[in-house]
């Protein structure tokens, strides 16, 4: 733009004060705002302006650039641990799982493959012999798999978990033990015979056929083998831990099985037990003091008659542990199965992922699909496939969005006039964006931002989406170039008048993006700075390498070729003209058989000569009929574009005109001026508006009331899938979760014995936790540590009293005994550990319960070493590891009457269960009174936390709400500083905040209708709401910031200039989510394309209705105004000049009427560019624009410098 507007275009009946006509702006406070944004509009005219002059060079280094930044892709790293995704960062959870971890290591003690059977027609009982049968026949399927890796068979015996296997000196025992302890599989086949089945290992002895859990009696096995070897201390531990007959002496589910013992209850009388009284209660291992299975593990929909007996129930479910890769790889590093393989820990869990995934298959194929029940599977391994499953780029549903986009971006661009169609350009814009999206997170892998199912799943889309936006924008600014532009200076001119609404969205975006960081999710600030990191690049491609492409497009235009085939030149061309401003003559009026029509878009730039600021009104007119004034006198015809001006070749040529289609002249600018416009801002549109957006906000006030909190696994999982369907019965029947009570370091054991207690006490009566069975003594180390030691005390008087033992003499006294003389004579003392005077004025155990503090950490020593089983069933976990110390009754050097004392614990757990736990209140119901637990032991002196997964993945709730209010606060307030420092106006900042924050309580209101619940994603969209909010708001409220007239007026040509870049943007947005619509993941439906699209609804119905309505009714005062001195009369009309233009004044018009009309004559050669000048035709008078005063007597007004010709 070389100069302001032409005399010409202003209104004929004014005259300035110095003989020009030049605009005024206002007096007083905005001068300094509109001198910030001259300058900041001068800085991107230049910019435009050198990246026009060099447009071949920034196209490419920027493409180099963008290219190498998205070959950081190869870098990536996706995130699937839940730990590392979902634990807060910082937080209190993090800072405990980080002590577990230095304490424990890595992994937990286990893992667990689970079988849920309930019955195809829904409410039918599940406690019947026929349904354990079925459910017998796929447990048994499933602990039958054997996979073949290495060269090796792994089943279920080598890799299954054990619990508290003894050492035993005699080495025939010890490997028959090895070979038939059994797996702890928690099932309810256990309260039969048939539980047996599921255990496969065996032992063989010389005369007896293979030793099996279905055939072994251990009492006759040890009466057998009495005669043989000495296994008098392993009888004391099958006694402690009530063996028994184990699983021969219980009940046959099906007695007429012919290896149903003669030793169960049933055999002979061939009666099918009651199944529902067997199972009441629970179920048990092989030890009944140990292997307790509770009802709530075994049985889901439980039903019971009013004295509380077990009637029916709708669910089983069976539950079979697993070694962790570590305890795996340890138990066989060495042996000499795996010594030929090169064992590492990556193969021992390659191992298990193998073989958990043929679990899960075959269990699942168990039952004939005509059975009365069904199977559900899972396992560990399930989980990981489905994350990494969810984690994983959808190339088809990418591939798709960017085509739909492209098609799309080409279609909405192309024109029936060839020299105004930019579908190249589109297609080229929606490129470089993608371009951009893969630079911005090849960026993000290079800065070490691992990826997760949020950033693959949903960021290219929603990137995509934005950054078109900014492409339509400057698309449509640069085809409307003001009259008279050089061709030199269109770039810079184009990023002059939409510059600055680019920045204010992407910087906008950026912020948004990274204040939802706030949110302490990792999974979540990891996609939201990787949002904002797009967003950044997404702006530095539109700012510098999409005007490059606008440029070279011009090129194309210039040379008259065809849009997208450009290697072909355009038929049509001759029909774009563009007549440049010319002065009035004799102060007249042009008349004649159609209109020509202004606009007014303002720009701001400071005067060097007179040291104030002016502002540029450049006109852009166009010719159309002249219609009826929609919102009368005060609104004229707002604004138009150079395309709408397309004339029909008149004269004495007669020769053949490109004709366009009617609705080639229909455009959204067109919609917005002439009808929406005009409708909207209608005093009675405007209280309806206000009144049904007031409703709006009401009714979504009420919706926000009606958000839970949560997110449940089956939420992330495929509907219609096996997973699903797993995890909703488990829901639904078996809401169980293990839990641990951790006690640190930093505290004395054993004189806080008390405060431990206590503190389980507490523990034990929160509503979740589950009760243990009245008959069964609390399940914690410090509780089975206390009644060993008081058995033991027993077995040590009765072998007094008899005179087994002595002072001197322990030999002839029970194993029990020998190990309580050992303890009561220690001392703790490393000068004099041992004081025989103490066996009898001492006991392991006071009347008070408490173990006497100098025995402890001694006692602990021999407990762990002589009591696996009640040391396993405890789940203790001590750290550090009590030494190991092995019991010899027959020693004669004293030596072990040394017993070592185990070092001052840092780490252990009480085990618990939580029950119940349905809803998200439930847990945080849970977690508080843990935490209040915790809390009182602390002031006693205990320091201990709670752990497991309730507290790892529902704690964020505790503070998610305040979090995200804080968020929403400053995001809030920084967009108002954004937005008041880039528009600098706060008035208009506060009304655009005003209209983010109703879109953002609007959206929340509607989640709450649609069910969608509040965990960390929804709360990273809703911050996100905001800052794409900006994208329909800023472009309308620039728009009538600088533009003149009334409130009305200019809320009308803030439409037609923003009303299709910001419907286009819309559009491209929804285009952009609609393939997350196809995602297999209902989360990702519901959760991300539900709620991003009912932001974009929202944010086009708040931007191009309730803004401009608040703009005509509140709006800040216009920053320009025209300020011209009326003449006294307006002349008569001259004779009319040569070129066949007619000037006189129209007889109905008033003389202050800023009305133009003009009947004229032009001839249609082709122009070398629109917006260049008009070569005569040799035929015709010639008329040069040249020859106006208005071409040369205003370049003072311009506060830059014209740009340096295109070479």
């Amino acid at each position: 733009m070389a100069g302001p507007p032409p005399l010409g275009e202003l209104p004929p009946g004014y005259a300035s004060p110095d003989g020009s006509a030049a605009p005024q702006i206002l007096a007083g406070s905005l001068k300094a705002p509109l001198w910030l944004r001259a300058s900041f509009q001068g800085l991107l005219f230049s910019l435009g302006c050198a990246v026009q002059r060099h447009c071949g060079k920034v196209l490419f280094l920027g493409l180099l650039a963008f290219g190498a930044l998205a070959l950081g892709l190869r870098v990536a790293v996706i995130e699937t641990d839940l730990e590392q995704l979902w634990v807060e960062a910082g937080s209190r959870v993090s800072q405990e799982l980080q002590y577990t971890k230095e304490k424990l290591g890595e992994e937990a003690a286990y893992t667990s493959q689970m079988l849920i059977q309930t019955p195809r027609q829904e409410g039918e009982n599940v406690l019947t012999p026929e349904a354990l049968g079925l459910h017998l026949q796929a447990a048994l399927t499933a602990s039958k798999v054997q996979v073949s890796l290495y060269g090796k068979s792994w089943d279920l015996n080598k890799i299954c978990y054990k619990s508290g296997v003894p050492l035993i000196e005699n080495g025939m025992i010890e490997r028959m033990i090895e070979k038939l302890f059994p797996c702890v599989i928690l099932t309810p086949l256990d309260c039969f015979w048939e539980g047996a089945k599921l255990q496969g290992g065996s032992a063989y002895l010389p005369g007896r056929p293979d030793i099996q859990w279905t055939n072994l009696d251990p009492e006759h096995l040890l009466e057998e083998l009495g005669p043989f070897a000495s296994l008098e201390g392993f009888r004391e531990l099958l006694d402690k831990a009530q063996v028994g007959q184990a699983y021969v002496g219980r009940p046959c589910l099906h007695p007429d099985d012919l290896h149903c013992p003669p030793s169960a209850p049933n055999h002979h009388s061939r009666q099918a037990p009651n199944v529902a009284q067997e199972l009441s209660g629970g179920c048990h291992g092989f030890s009944h003091k140990f292997m307790h299975w509770q009802e709530e593990l075994l049985l889901g929909g439980m039903a019971r008659d009013p004295q509380g007996q077990l009637l029916r129930a709708e669910a089983l479910q069976s539950t079979f542990l697993l070694m962790s890769p570590r305890q795996l790889y340890e138990h066989f590093r060495g042996d000499y199965q795996t010594h030929d393989i090169g064992w590492s820990e990556e193969q021992a869990g390659t191992v298990l992922q193998a073989w958990q995934r043929r679990f899960v298959q075959l269990a699942q194929e168990a039952l004939p699909e005509n059975a009365s029940q069904q199977i559900h599977a899972f396992s560990a391994a399930t989980l990981d496939d489905i994350l990494h499953a969810f984690s994983e780029v959808s190339a088809t549903r990418v591939v798709g969005g960017y085509l739909l986009m492209l098609a799309y971006a080409c279609v909405t661009m192309l024109r029936w006039d060839c020299a105004q169609s930019q579908g190249a350009v589109g297609l080229a814009g929606v490129l470089l964006v993608a371009l951009a999206v893969a630079s911005g997170l090849g960026l993000c892998a290079l800065l070490g931002i691992a990826f997760n199912a949020a950033t693959t799943q949903v960021l290219p889309f929603l990137a995509l989406g934005i950054g078109v936006d900014d492409i339509f924008l400057l698309a449509h600014a640069f085809t409307e170039a003001p009259p008279g532009t050089p061709l030199q200076e269109r770039t810079g001119e184009c990023l002059q008048r939409t510059g600055t609404s680019v920045a204010l969205t992407s910087i906008s975006n950026m912020v948004a993006f990274f204040t939802a960081a706030l949110v302490p999710i990792p999974a979540l600030r990891a996609f939201s700075l990787q949002a904002a990191i797009v967003v950044g690049c997404n702006f530095a491609a539109v700012m510098l390498v999409f005007p490059a492409v606008l440029s070279l497009d011009l090129h194309r235009r210039h040379c008259q070729r065809l849009d997208v085939l450009c290697c072909f030149a355009s038929p049509c061309s001759a029909r774009v003209i563009q007549i440049l401003p010319q002065e009035l003559g004799d102060g007249t009026v042009p008349v004649g058989i159609a209109r020509l029509t202004a606009t007014v878009q303002a720009f701001a730039h400071c005067e060097a000569s007179s040291q104030h600021v002016v502002t540029i009104l450049p006109p852009q007119t166009h010719l159309v009929p002249p219609p009826s004034d929609p919102l009368g006198s005060e609104l004229f015809s707002p604004g138009g574009s150079t395309r709408d001006l397309l004339g029909q070749e008149e004269g004495t040529r007669q020769k053949a005109a490109c004709k366009s289609l009617s609705c080639a002249h229909w455009n959204l600018a067109h919609f917005a001026r002439s009808q929406f416009a005009p409708l909207l801002l209608q005093p009675h549109a405007k209280a309806m508006v206000l009144v049904l957006f007031g409703a709006l906000l009401g009714l979504s006030l009420y919706g926000a009331t009606l958000v839970q909190d949560g997110l449940a696994l089956t939420d992330v999982v495929p509907r219609g899938t096996k997973e699903h369907a797993f995890l909703s019965a488990q829901l639904r029947y078996f809401s169980l979760y293990e839990v641990a009570l951790v006690t640190q370091g930093g505290f004395d054991y054993a004189h806080s014995q008390r405060a431990l207690f206590d503190l389980h006490q507490r523990f034990s009566s929160l509503k979740a936790v589950l009760p243990p069975p009245a008959t069964q003594a609390p399940r914690t180390w410090l509780h089975y540590y206390r009644n060993w030691l008081q058995e033991i005390q027993a077995a040590f008087d009765q072998d007094w009293a008899s005179g087994r033992i002595t002072r001197h003499s322990y030999r002839n006294g029970s194993e029990d005994g020998a190990l309580a003389y050992k303890l009561l004579i220690q001392t703790g003392d490393a000068q004099e550990p041992l004081d025989f005077s103490q066996l009898t004025t001492r006991k392991l155990v006071d009347q008070e319960g408490l173990i006497p503090p100098e025995l402890f950490y001694v006692g602990l020593t021999v407990w762990v070493s002589s009591d696996p089983l009640g040391l396993a069933a405890a789940q203790a976990n001590f750290y550090p590891p009590p030494p190991e110390w092995l019991h010899d009754k027959y020693d004669t050097t004293g030596e072990n009457l040394r017993i070592p004392a185990a070092q001052p614990l840092e780490f252990a757990q009480f085990p618990f269960l939580l029950r119940g736990l349905q809803k998200t209140a439930d847990f945080v119901e849970a977690i508080e009174g843990a935490r209040a637990a915790c809390a009182e032991a602390g002031r006693a002196g205990v320091r201990a936390y709670p752990s497991g997964s309730p507290f790892l993945f529902w704690e964020q709730y505790l503070g998610l709400r305040r979090c995200f209010l804080l968020a929403i606060c400053l995001l809030l307030a920084g967009t108002f500083f954004v937005c008041a420092l880039l528009l600098l106006s706060p008035w208009t900042a506060a009304l655009i905040v005003l209209v983010l924050a109703m879109m953002t309580v609007e959206l929340f209101g509607i989640m709450g209708f649609l069910g969608i619940k509040l965990s960390a994603i929804p709360v990273v969209i809703l911050v996100a709401s905001v800052g794409i909010g900006v994208e329909f708001t800023v472009h309308v409220a620039l728009g009538f910031l600088t533009a003149q007239g009334s409130q009305n007026l200019r809320a009308a040509r803030a439409l037609e200039h923003t009303f299709a870049p910001v419907t286009d943007g819309a559009v491209s947005t929804l285009l952009g989510l609609l393939m997350l619509a196809g995602s297999n993941f209902d989360f990702i439906v519901r959760y991300f394309f539900v709620v991003l699209t009912v932001l974009a609804l929202l944010g086009l119905l708040h931007g191009l209705v309730l803004l401009p309505v608040l703009l005509s009714i509140l709006g800040p005062p216009p920053e320009v105004v025209q300020m011209y001195k009326e003449s006294p009369e307006v002349t008569s009309p001259p004779a009319p000049r040569a070129g066949g233009l007619r000037w006189e004044l129209p007889p109905t018009l008033p003389e202050s009427f800023a009305r133009v009309t003009t009947s004229m004559t032009v001839a249609l050669r082709p122009p070398p560019l629109p917006g260049a000048y008009i070569h005569a035709a040799s035929e015709e008078p010639a008329w040069s624009p040249a020859a106006t005063p208005a071409a040369s007597g205003s370049s003072n007004l311009s506060s830059r410098g014209p740009c340096a010709a295109t070479g």
